[in-house]
């Protein structure tokens, strides 16, 4: 086992005993590479790692930001990995798809009617009646989606969408060039969008459900996606 991985595991093992929380500090660079017995530059090298996991937040200098801090922005860190891994190919965009169809069908149909997700929903459909580009409007519609899922109140399916959203923007926009007409699909998925809150916002999760999954599928397929070979 690499050194690093030495203090990956004992600050894991601190964090779930309850040891670190969230807002703790690390011990200082030199404290954790006595007690672990291994050198300064391998707790260095564990403490980017957790920052690119977005696990701690290395400060500098001195006072109350100075020191490695327990965060917690899973969204950020698992988008980093899955806009990189889209970009390899690797993970085709029609299983996002159907990943982002299980996750929000999920969430739709569980919705909270009134929570303050939902009005921030509301407030980005208004936003995309004005969008004056396709990016914006794609860019809207990510938070839209991330807003919907949001509203269940499930933190793993809402961290899990945050990071989905980046990977949503970049390879929605990529396709856009498909669509035979953006203007007419600007406004279909416009209406899509209010009936899937309105339906929300009734509580009839069951409408919710079914309405976002054609929805999204539906936005692919006219996109092309689903008959090209590398799926």
């Amino acid at each position: 086992m690499r050194t690093h991985q030495l203090v990956l595991e004992w600050i894991e093992k601190q964090l779930s005993s309850g040891e670190l929380t969230l807002g703790g500090r690390l011990p200082g660079e030199r404290a954790m590479a006595e007690q672990l017995q291994v050198s300064r530059t391998s707790v260095r090298e564990a403490v980017r790692i957790l920052e690119a996991m977005g696990v701690v937040r290395a400060g500098v200098g001195s006072g109350k930001d100075a020191g490695t801090i327990v965060i917690a922005e899973p969204g950020s860190a698992l988008g980093s990995t899955l806009r990189l891994h889209v970009a390899t190919r690797h993970l085709p965009v029609a299983d996002i798809v159907e990943t982002r169809v299980l996750l929000e069908s999920w969430a739709v149909e569980r919705a909270h009617a009134g929570v303050p997700e939902l009005a921030e929903a509301s407030t980005l459909l208004d936003h995309m009646d004005q969008a004056p580009d396709p990016i914006t409007f794609l860019a809207l519609d990510a938070r839209f989606h991330v807003a919907l899922a949001q509203s269940a109140g499930n933190a793993v399916v809402s961290a899990m969408m945050a990071s989905l959203r980046g990977a949503i923007e970049n390879y929605a926009g990529e396709l856009t060039g498909n669509l035979p007409d953006w203007d007419a699909t600007c406004a279909r998925l416009r209406a899509e969008h209010r009936a899937i809150l309105a339906a929300v916002n009734a509580n009839d999760g069951g409408a919710a459900a079914e309405l976002v999954a054609a929805h999204i599928r539906g936005f692919y397929a006219e996109a092309g996606v689903g008959r090209s070979t590398e799926e």
